[in-house]
C-alpha cells in the first residue's frame, strides 16, 4: 500500500472517531440537561461535576433510610412488625407455657434476602448460625389486632438465634465472601426469662422475668409546629432517640399549608418507619402517638386538655428572648425562665406531673396571638436564649433538657 493510500484511510480513522466522539459527548449532554431539568441542577455546573453529583445522588438513593426499603442501617436492636412473623409461630401465652417447650421459640420472623435488616445482619455485624442478636417488636399506642398478636407486641430480647436460609446457587447458610447475605433470614425469639414481654414490664413484678435496659412510657410529650418536609425527616428520628410519649405535629401561623401535602403525610407508612429508624437506633420498641391537626386554634380549644388534662401535666411553650441592638434582652412581661426553673407539683397519684413542650416554627410562635392562646391554657414561657434555633437543634435541645428536668423531678 502506498504512503499515501496510508495517509487518507488515517484521515478517515481520525474523522470516524471524532465522529463517535461527538455523538457521545452529544448523548451525555442530553442525558446530563434531562437529569438538570428533572434534579433542577444549576446548569453552570461542569460535565464532571454532574456526573459525580449524579453518582453520588444514585448512591444515596440506594442507600436510603426507610424501614421496609434495602439498605445498610447501624441498627442496635432488629426491630419488626407482629404482622411480620411467621403464621407458624407458637402463640402461647405466657400462662400456658410449659417447661418442655424450651426448644421451641417463642415467635419467629423470617426477613427476605434483600430486606436492610437481613443486609445489616450479613454485611455490618457478619453473624453466623447460631449467633444471638437483640431484636424486639414494634408496639403501636393504639394496638388494634387479636390478642395474641397483641401478647407479642412489644416484646424485647438480647438472646434472639439467627439461622441462614441459603437461597439460588449459594449452598452454605453463612455471608457470602463480600458479605452479602446467602439468603433469607430467620431469627427465633427465646421464651422468658431471655424474653421480656410488654405486659410483663408494665405491671406489677413478675417473677423470672429478664433485665433488660428499656425504658418505661417516657414523661415528656412534645407540641411541634410543622417543620419542613425535609427537616422533619431529619427531627422524627430523633424524637423517638430521645423518647417522647405524644407528639403533636400542628399548624402555625409561619407555617406554609403545603407542608401538610408532604409524602411523609401521604403516606402514613414514610412517617411510622422514621421513627422506627430511630427506636432502632436507641433499642426501645415502643412507638409515640402521633396527632395531626391543621389547626392550631381548634386543637387548643377542643383537644389540648383531653389528650394533656392540666393536672397531669407542666405545659411550657419555647420562644426565644429578643434582645435589642446594643444587647439588651427586651423584657416581655412575665420573666421568661430557663427549662431547669420548671417545678413540678404533684399529680392525683403522688407522682411528678408529666412535661409538654410546645416548640414553634424556625421564625418563632406568632405575637402575640400565639403565644397569648398558649400562655391562656396555662403553657410557661422557656427560653434557649436570644438566638434564633432551627427547628431541628430546638428540639433535640429541648428534650434533652426535658428529660433532665424530669428525672431531677422524679429523683427528688
Amino acid at each position: 500500500m502506498k504512503s499515501h493510500d496510508r495517509s487518507v484511510l488515517f484521515i478517515h480513522f481520525i474523522i470516524f472517531l471524532c465522529t463517535m466522539r461527538s455523538l457521545f459527548v452529544s448523548s451525555m449532554s442530553t442525558s446530563v440537561r434531562h437529569h438538570i431539568s428533572r434534579r433542577h441542577i444549576n446548569p453552570s455546573l461542569s460535565l464532571t461535576t454532574i456526573v459525580s453529583g449524579s453518582f453520588h445522588s444514585r448512591l444515596h438513593k440506594a442507600n436510603r433510610r426507610s424501614y421496609h426499603a434495602s439498605g445498610p442501617l447501624l441498627l442496635n436492636r432488629i426491630l419488626f412488625d407482629t404482622s411480620e412473623l411467621d403464621p407458624e409461630t407458637s402463640l402461647t401465652s405466657l400462662s400456658e407455657q410449659l417447661s418442655d417447650v424450651d426448644d421451641v421459640p417463642l415467635a419467629t420472623v423470617t426477613f427476605p434476602k434483600d430486606d436492610y435488616r437481613t443486609v445489616h445482619v450479613a454485611k455490618i455485624l457478619g453473624l453466623h448460625n447460631g449467633d444471638t442478636i437483640r431484636a424486639g417488636s414494634v408496639r403501636s399506642p393504639n394496638l388494634a389486632m387479636d390478642e395474641d398478636r397483641n401478647n407479642l407486641a412489644g416484646l424485647i430480647t438480647d438472646e434472639a438465634t439467627i439461622t441462614w436460609l441459603p437461597e439460588g446457587k449459594v449452598k452454605k447458610a453463612e455471608p457470602t465472601k463480600n458479605g452479602d447475605p446467602p439468603g433469607s433470614l430467620r431469627i427465633e425469639i427465646p421464651h422468658p426469662p431471655k424474653t421480656s414481654l410488654w405486659k410483663e414490664r408494665n405491671s406489677t413484678s413478675v417473677e423470672d422475668t429478664v433485665d433488660v435496659s428499656v425504658s418505661d412510657t417516657p414523661r415528656v410529650s412534645l407540641l411541634l409546629a410543622l417543620p419542613r418536609p425535609l427537616q422533619l425527616g431529619r427531627i422524627l428520628p430523633m424524637v423517638a432517640q430521645i423518647g417522647i410519649d405524644q407528639l403533636v405535629l400542628t399548624n402555625a401561623k409561619k407555617v406554609p399549608k403545603d407542608y401538610f401535602g408532604s409524602h411523609i403525610f401521604r403516606n402514613p407508612e414514610v412517617l411510622r418507619g422514621l421513627l422506627v429508624e430511630g427506636l432502632a437506633q436507641c433499642g426501645d420498641v415502643r412507638l409515640p402517638n402521633v396527632t395531626v391537626t391543621k389547626r392550631l386554634k381548634i386543637f387548643m380549644e377542643d383537644e389540648l386538655d383531653e389528650i394533656f388534662p392540666p393536672d397531669e401535666f407542666v405545659r411550657v411553650i419555647a420562644h426565644p428572648e429578643r434582645k435589642s441592638v446594643d444587647g439588651e434582652v427586651i423584657a416581655e412581661g412575665d420573666k421568661v425562665k430557663r427549662m431547669t426553673d420548671i417545678e413540678f407539683p404533684m399529680d392525683g397519684t403522688g407522682q411528678p406531673r408529666k412535661l409538654l413542650v410546645a416548640v414553634g416554627p424556625e421564625g418563632g410562635w406568632e405575637e402575640p396571638f400565639e403565644l397569648d392562646m398558649f400562655t391562656n391554657k396555662g403553657f410557661k414561657k422557656i427560653t434557649l436564649g436570644t438566638r434564633v434555633l432551627r427547628s431541628d437543634v430546638a428540639v433535640v435541645s429541648l428534650l434533652a433538657l426535658a428529660h433532665e428536668v424530669c428525672a431531677q423531678s422524679s429523683e427528688s
